[in-house]
């Protein structure tokens, strides 16, 4: 990972976007992009991994292997979804320490109860304003470096209203949460409304086909957001791509769709390196062939 902070990031840029990444391919593409920092989906990441949808059915140890996977494959900072922090408060402390030494430069916790929903999906419940406060508290605790930070999210806004919505984000950040993410307002307005209420740097999840709208990132940094996470729009033009070429290739068609060249994938994929390291150990190879 760069030496660059997510706090440095926040601390210096106008406003920081998060392309959303939830696999090896899609997390490589968008680290070669001009975005600030990448955003691992569990919505995305449940999906492509597993095949199942968000509802806390991941474990710990498989998000966290994706953590790791991520991480290891791009050089910008990666904010990592972290759920409710897959259980009581030991759990929590379990789980930011994973993140954190898996190099993660986020994570996003959550007031949902469990087993958790994505965000923008109905029947969502929250546990106690005190309980997620305490998560936070055992959460700055864990972590080592104040560099490490933490995302704290609620989704009271579609269960119990706006006004609970910001009390809880103002809650968290006297906890100690270094961004505060008040999911899923559902017009500009409410967006407006939190971000002159909160001042603390405010995160907004710009999900494709979820409740919030989609708004540009200048309009966003005016309305008192700091940052933007997009976590479905790599996932759902991939699928939708997906679905297209291999409807064409059932039906005898050929593919229409526009394709990344060959050679192309296959350089960026890493095999210039697998071409490189045999030409310089074809001796060796050699050697081992005659004996």
């Amino acid at each position: 990972m760069t030496s660059t902070t997510l706090r440095t990031l926040i601390r210096e840029k106008p406003f920081v976007t998060c392309p959303g990444v939830f696999d090896l391919v899609s997390a490589k593409l968008a680290d070669r992009s001009k975005a600030d920092a990448l955003y691992m989906t569990g919505y995305g990441t449940v999906a492509s991994f597993l095949g199942l949808p968000d509802a806390g059915l991941a474990t710990y140890s498989q998000m966290l292997d994706r953590v790791q996977a991520i991480v290891q494959a791009v050089d910008k900072p990666l904010i990592a979804d972290g759920d409710t922090g897959y259980g009581g408060l030991l759990n929590v402390h379990h789980t930011v320490r994973g993140y954190e030494r898996a190099g993660a430069a986020a994570i996003q916790l959550e007031d949902q109860q469990s087993p958790k929903k994505c965000g923008h999906t109905p029947n969502r419940h929250v546990i106690p304003v005190k309980d997620m406060i305490n998560k936070l508290t055992v959460a700055n605790d864990a972590r080592s470096s104040r560099d490490f930070l933490i995302i704290a999210r609620t989704d009271a806004r579609t269960a119990l209203g706006l006004d609970e919505a910001i009390r809880r984000g103002e809650a968290y950040a006297r906890a100690g949460a270094d961004i505060i993410f008040i999911e899923s307002p559902e017009s500009e307005a409410e967006m407006r409304r939190i971000g002159s209420a909160l001042d603390v740097p405010l995160v907004s999840n710009q999900l494709h086909g979820g409740r919030t709208p989609i708004l540009s990132p200048d309009r966003l940094r005016e309305i008192g957001y700091r940052m933007a996470i997009y976590p479905t729009a790599g996932l759902l033009a991939s699928a939708h791509a997906l679905n297209s070429i291999y409807g064409s290739l059932a039906d005898g068609k050929p593919v229409q769709a526009p394709l990344y060249d060959f050679d192309q994938f296959s350089a960026f994929i890493g095999f210039k390196e697998v071409w490189d390291f045999e030409k310089k150990y074809a001796a060796l190879e050699a050697e081992s062939a005659a004996t």
